[in-house]
């Protein structure tokens, strides 16, 4: 053991120069590192424990000593440096011999004290101090920063897990992930159509009734009027669809000409109802009045004649009431009785000063589609409130409903549109009338889902 200037530690204020060739291996025995012992100016320590180097560490010191390369006795260390050998020799029990891989860092206890930790396992820093370098003198990172080497991957980084994100999955490629997108967007773009077609609010229109002005008359008397009735207005609402009354229109108007048509609200609205009213002139079935009162309103039957023609030729469904009944049979070709109890002498009274508390009950012929609508009743009653019915049936129309006392025609349908239907009662009147009345609501509901299925 020896305490020489030479072989002690070299401190902050000295400067050491290596030998240029270490020709005979370092002493067998070594203050322990820390020790007082290990100063220059202090005397040795008998106490200190020692051991010898076993022979096979000091022999590939001494080839490892031997084969790397002099440096010039005239290059000088830095001051306050030593050779990076030296450090980790001072770190380390005279004799101990290096870690050789990272299991042997951590199991000597260096993982904090030594150098930076390569992807292999093995220690970074100079090749003297075989992969061990402390701080600044092995020229590494601090102690409590490791580095990682170029081919590892940091931990959380894309290239750690498999050189993708985790979210994505395994074997995902670029056309797989755009057939996904692709997908995503059309499920969303068929749920907002699928919301369209089943949740935007129906608009309905329905025909307006016409006032023509009275002779000698003054103010809204002498003025053309085309109104709702309110019943049939909140009849149809009463389903949460929006009632729009659709006027006549003049597009050869001196005053107020227009280009719009009775086209382009059968093309915007869902559905058309023909409400009630006057009688429908026999000018318009070919046949001349038989009396005076019976001419009807003959301008109102081209507008409704027009309308109910565009509803049909765009596939949208219509329901008549009343009077709407038979200008459906007249469309199509029918002829009207201009009078039941003239031309039908042994039937009941189908008009009274009862107006809508007048009620007879109805039968339903066999195959009726609108007796499969109906709740299945004993005894089917509704209101008769007209003076007029089917005499001749149209073309392509099939009779629905008779009156059971008389056998007048009481509902038609035309068969090849989807809903076109006409009743000769009034349904908007049948629950104010009582609760023995039809309820006529399934018939407004099905004409309302026909007008949501065809709404494109």
């Amino acid at each position: 053991m020896s305490g020489s200037p030479a072989d002690a530690p070299a401190t902050s204020g000295s400067e050491y120069v290596e030998p240029a060739t270490p020709s005979t291996p370092r002493p067998t025995a070594k203050p322990v590192a820390g020790t007082a012992e290990g100063a220059p100016d202090m005397p040795p320590n008998p106490d200190t424990l020692t051991r010898p180097a076993p022979p096979t560490e000091v022999t590939a010191s001494a080839d490892a000593q031997a084969e790397k390369p002099t440096a010039p006795e005239s290059a000088a260390k830095p001051t306050g440096q030593g050779s990076a050998a030296e450090v980790a020799s001072d770190r380390n029990p005279i004799g101990s011999s290096i870690p050789k891989s990272g299991d042997d860092v951590k199991a000597a206890g260096l993982g904090s004290a030594g150098g930076n930790i390569g992807e292999a396992g093995t220690t970074r820093g100079t090749a003297e101090a075989g992969g061990v370098g402390g701080g600044a003198a092995g020229g590494g990172e601090p102690p409590h920063q490791p580095s990682f080497g170029s081919g590892a991957p940091r931990p959380g980084s894309p290239a750690s897990m498999g050189g993708q994100p985790s979210y994505l999955q395994a074997g995902d490629s670029p056309w797989s992930v755009l057939r996904r997108i692709m997908s995503a967007r059309f499920r969303a773009w068929y749920d907002r159509a699928g919301q369209r077609i089943t949740q935007r609010t129906l608009k309905i229109g329905i025909s307006a009734r016409i006032f023509h002005p009275e002779p000698g008359s003054k103010g809204l008397r002498s003025k053309t009027l085309q109104y709702l009735e309110e019943s049939i207005a909140h009849w149809v609402m009463s389903r949460d669809v929006l009632v729009f009354m659709i006027p006549t229109v003049d597009t050869q108007g001196l005053l107020h000409p227009s280009h719009i048509r009775l086209h382009d609200y059968a093309k915007h609205l869902d559905g058309l109802v023909l409400q009630g009213g006057a009688d429908v002139s026999p000018l318009t079935y070919s046949e001349v009045a038989t009396r005076h009162e019976w001419q009807g309103d003959r301008m109102r039957d081209m507008y409704e004649l027009e309308l109910l023609h565009e509803f049909v030729e765009q596939g949208k469904p219509i329901l008549g009431v009343c009077r709407g009944c038979q200008l459906i049979n007249v469309a199509f070709g029918g002829t009207l009785h201009q009078d039941i109890a003239t031309d039908l002498p042994e039937a009941i009274p189908h008009v009274t000063e009862t107006y809508e508390h007048n009620r007879h009950t109805l039968t339903f012929p066999e195959g009726s589609s609108l007796a499969q609508m109906l709740a299945p009743v004993d005894v089917p009653i509704v209101n008769s409130i007209h003076h007029q019915s089917v005499k001749t049936l149209g073309r392509d129309l099939s009779v629905e409903a008779v009156c059971a006392e008389d056998g007048v025609v009481e509902a038609i349908r035309y068969r090849k549109a989807p809903f076109v239907m006409g009743l000769q009662w009034h349904p908007e009147f049948h629950r104010a009338g009582g609760p023995e009345f039809l309820d006529c609501t399934p018939v407004l509901d099905n004409f309302l889902r026909a007008a949501r299925e065809t709404r494109f």
